[in-house]
């Protein structure tokens, strides 16, 4: 179980970057990066909830609302 929570860790990580890099470079794949958001946050989400990690799981709610809007918007 640590391992795979490793790894949603690390997939989540991984997603956020490539998002910001694709939102800040402005290069019309917003909607893209804003997708990357919403899957940063489920991961990142699972891997607080299975560590129980409240403050960060709750802060991934927020950042799937921002993905979840950000894509409404650019759609």
């Amino acid at each position: 179980m640590v391992l795979n929570a490793k790894y949603l860790e690390w997939f989540g990580v991984v997603t956020a970057i490539i998002y910001s890099l694709l939102v800040a470079f402005n290069i019309g794949a917003e909607f893209v990066g804003f997708s990357l958001l919403l899957i940063s946050a489920i991961a990142i989400g699972l891997w607080a909830y299975l560590g129980r990690h409240r403050g960060i799981l709750f802060l991934q709610f927020f950042y799937a609302l921002a993905g979840i809007i950000g894509m409404l918007r650019w759609f």
